[in-house]
């Protein structure tokens, strides 16, 4: 079944031409059907990209999904055109009155400032609140995830000594959760990010349900126990490309990153293994 965004969003074409069934809102508005509504609230300086890459994941379901962008007020990314901003983002108060079926809230590269210091840190508060009375279940990503951890938890986040950075192997701490039917026993994900909360502190959390990590980097996919919050601690959205430019990027600011582990098929670091892409469809048709 389709996906639902405006005919002129530049994931419309991308999606289009991978053969993935999007419709645009007037054809959909001819269908008597009642699409699953699901709101992206996108904190990622990469707007265009992370939109795009969530929208694909969202396209793998038997139902009609309409997708809603939502960008904060109070803090104005400059990597994304403000003509598309404008044009296809909604601000909170204009959906605050609105009820969805689901909703995601990326990460955002703040990760080493304290949350309290985040100039979109009351908004997104805000935000966090309305989830849990209009929203029937919100995935939270990376840094996003550690923000409803602590705003919801009063967990805290540490730093650590590198980037955590590359595709992990993660294996299944229960057989047969939902979220995770149909999986393999082990899998991957992309995680690139310098901070972390530890699983000792996840354990103070006793609502909280772990559900797949790693002895490397620790629990990396968990959600509470009714289900209505989805922690993701990593980037499985990310294209196959998305780690090695962030790793070009990164070298070419002169900045200290080693390469992704477990990522690159060949010494030149130019054909890249995207191992994880199954996996974000299982889970995120889940």
């Amino acid at each position: 079944m389709p996906i639902i965004i405006p005919q002129d969003i530049p994931a419309y074409t991308t999606l289009a031409g991978e053969n993935i069934f999007v419709m645009h809102d007037e054809r959909a508005a001819t269908q008597d059907i009642r699409p699953i509504e699901i709101a992206i609230l996108n904190l990622m300086p990469t707007k265009i990209e992370t939109e795009t890459q969530l929208i694909r994941l969202l396209s793998n379901s038997p139902l009609q999904v309409r997708v809603t962008l939502i960008g904060t007020e109070s803090y104005i990314g400059k990597n994304t055109p403000l003509q598309h901003l404008q044009r296809f983002y909604k601000t909170f108060h204009e959906v605050k009155d609105q009820r969805f079926d689901g909703m995601i809230i990326t990460g955002a590269p703040v990760e080493q400032m304290p949350f309290e210091e985040v100039k979109y840190w009351p908004e997104l508060c805000e935000i966090m609140d309305f989830a849990k009375t209009n929203v029937q279940s919100t995935i939270f990503i990376c840094w996003g995830a550690q923000a409803a951890l602590h705003y919801y938890y009063g967990l805290e986040k540490i730093g650590l000594d590198k980037k955590l950075f590359g595709v992990f192997p993660h294996r299944k701490f229960t057989q047969f959760d939902p979220l995770l039917k149909g999986t393999d026993e082990e899998f991957f994900i992309p995680h690139s990010r310098h901070t972390t909360i530890t699983d000792e502190e996840l354990a103070k959390a006793k609502d909280l349900l772990i559900l797949a990590g790693s002895e490397e980097i620790g629990a990396s996919v968990a959600r509470s126990r009714d289900g209505r919050q989805i922690y993701f601690m990593g980037h499985m959205e990310y294209d196959r490309d998305t780690l090695k430019n962030e790793y070009e990027r990164d070298l070419s600011k002169g900045l200290p990153i080693e390469p992704p582990k477990n990522y690159f098929r060949d010494a030149a670091k130019t054909l890249v293994l995207p191992n994880w892409m199954s996996t974000a469809n299982m889970i995120y048709a889940n």
